[in-house]
């Protein structure tokens, strides 16, 4: 029976590891260089067996965002439904909870491998910002009407604010990912994330004191 068990397992882990594989060679060579069978032979299975689980490299795709990134953006709706703090303090916890879970880790990939492919894979494109940029950028856009409510924050104009309290952190990944292995003039990413929220909040903020960042 152990063994059967053991196989049993090996199976059931095989979709996470060719969705492994598959970030790994998307990263590397890109999504359209990348071939079903090179991500097999990455993962170490069959193309048959890859088709077992994805239809074709698009549903592989489809399924690698659903199961890496998805789920980070909703434990970050789950932390800010909970919250109890100012919005202030919800944001900048957000920002860093972006940080450590995608800048910090592989997944600081994904916005330079969208910026390259976009052009060539409209609907991938589409599907990446409906399920992640969307959902991202609503949760900035709401911490912002509710602190204009609560008389927190200024009134502005809530979706350009959330475009630009995201920009920063999407050009430091892309950044990091192409040129920044080229330039001799090095930063600490922490103080230039610390700098930004600065600079934001005392651009909205009805309190003068916001710039005690954590």
């Amino acid at each position: 029976m152990q063994p059967k068990t053991r196989w049993r397992r090996r199976k059931e882990a095989r979709p996470g590891e060719i969705i492994d594989a598959a970030l790994n060679l998307f990263v590397q060579h890109g999504f359209s260089a990348t071939r079903l069978d090179d991500v097999a032979a990455e993962a170490g299975v069959s193309k048959g067996t890859v088709y077992l689980y994805f239809d074709n490299k698009e549903s592989l795709f489809r399924a690698m965002v659903q199961e890496l990134i998805v789920p980070v953006v909703a434990q970050a709706e789950e932390h800010a439904a909970q919250f109890q703090g100012t919005q202030t303090e919800l944001i900048r916890m957000l920002v860093h909870s972006w940080w450590d879970n995608v800048g910090k880790t592989r997944l600081a990939n994904m916005p330079k491998l969208m910026v390259s492919e976009a052009a060539h894979f409209p609907e991938l494109a589409r599907y990446y910002v409906d399920n992640v940029v969307k959902r991202a950028r609503k949760l900035l856009e709401d911490a912002l009407y509710k602190g204009i409510e609560q008389g927190e924050f200024e009134s502005c104009d809530v979706k350009s604010a959330a475009r630009i309290l995201l920009s920063p952190l999407v050009f430091s990944v892309i950044w990091e990912k192409s040129l920044a292995p080229f330039d001799s003039d090095d930063y600490d990413i922490a103080t230039y994330i610390a700098l930004h929220l600065d600079i934001f909040f005392n651009g909205i903020s009805l309190d003068s004191g916001v710039t005690e960042h954590v």
